[in-house]
């Protein structure tokens, strides 16, 4: 393992670590805040996640920090059907994942709350779009 490797895996599993005891814990519960609700790959339950991102006419875009790593996109790839709450409303959609679409670029256009947590934590970089039915 290289030192540059092990670095990176030390930076997700602590981000994940805070993430999943901590911070998607409180988060999930702000009434404001944006979840991306997928359906669990093993277990057929709603995931929520709290995510960054942005409305752009009829899709919502967001970029994974760690790429297929995360659960969600796993999920994603399972099951893309989803639901994402931007505002307090709930809109459903179908999620694809961006492979070619510059992540860095994409982080640009989004928030810049999330672009800076995207970037501090950030590891494999994936853009998703999610095209919503309403």
């Amino acid at each position: 393992m290289t030192p540059r490797t092990s670095r990176a895996e030390r930076k997700y599993r602590a981000a994940t670590a805070f993430q999943r005891r901590i911070g998607n814990p409180v988060l999930r519960r702000l009434p404001f805040q944006t979840l991306l609700e997928t359906t669990g790959r093993v277990s057929g339950l709603p995931r929520r996640t709290p995510v960054g991102g942005r409305l752009d006419g009829g899709s919502f875009w967001l970029v994974s920090e760690f790429g297929e790593r995360s659960q969600y996109i796993r999920n994603i790839k399972a099951d893309p059907r989803v639901r994402v709450r931007v505002r307090g409303r709930w809109h459903t959609g179908t999620a694809q994942l961006l492979p070619d679409d510059d992540p860095v670029a994409r982080l640009r256009t989004l928030p810049r709350f999330n672009g800076v947590a995207v970037r501090a934590f950030g590891a494999g970089l994936l853009t998703v779009r999610v095209d919503l039915d309403d």
